[in-house]
């Protein structure tokens, strides 16, 4: 017979225990299956204008995905990192485990985007040839980007993972957890850092002085 609050004496606190496993109960996807329509719309799309050498939508994708891969790296090592850093384990739990899944497909179709398309505009526009004036400016983009996306796909992602297939266990390890998502942010402030020097170099090539 199951006993209800009704049931217990006045003075009694000993109310019965809590179900195990209620508490963090929540286990997180690790791929958000909502998300994937409109990752497979982005990169149709970006295969569309990549065979249809439409100039407007490559610089479109190379443009926004650009910006928006720089402004996250940004906003979570310079903004939730610190934020993160002083937020009690089990607040810090929670904010993972609805922040990594969303980073799990992010993070991947912006680097694609914007890789990509800025590849396909730099072949279209000429900028690939050693005689463009402007060619060193060129290599050095492509080394610097080239290393971000390294960063980002051989850190982030891994730790990303590793840390949603943590929460999904049933008692899952908060230090483990802590370590890792360190590991994301500072990875994250990294990359950050390094498209302020993207975002010279562009605006270098963009003016030509």
């Amino acid at each position: 017979m199951a006993l209800t609050r009704a049931d217990l004496a006045p003075g009694d606190v000993s109310a019965p225990p809590a179900p195990a496993g209620v508490e963090g109960a929540y286990r997180p996807q690790v791929v958000p299956l909502g998300a994937l329509p409109v990752v497979g719309a982005a990169l149709v799309l970006l295969v569309v204008a990549i065979a249809g050498n439409w100039l407007w939508a490559l610089d479109f994708f190379h443009v926004a995905g650009g910006g928006l891969w720089t402004a996250i790296d940004l906003f979570l090592g310079f903004v939730i990192g610190p934020i993160m850093a002083k937020m009690p384990p089990p607040a810090r739990v929670e904010l993972s485990k609805r922040l990594m899944p969303k980073m799990v497909v992010l993070m991947p179709t912006l680097v694609v985007c914007t890789l990509a398309a800025g590849w396909q505009l730099a072949r279209h526009l000429g900028n690939l040839s050693a005689a463009y004036p402007d060619h060193g400016w060129v290599v050095a983009s492509f080394v610097v980007v080239a290393v971000m996306a390294v960063v980002a796909i051989g850190v982030l992602e891994p730790a990303n993972l590793a840390v949603l297939f943590e929460l999904r266990k049933p008692a899952p390890d908060g230090a483990l957890i802590g370590r890792l998502m360190r590991r994301f942010i500072y990875a994250a402030g990294v990359t950050g850092a390094m498209q302020i020097a993207t975002l010279i170099i562009m605006t270098r090539l963009a003016t030509g002085s």
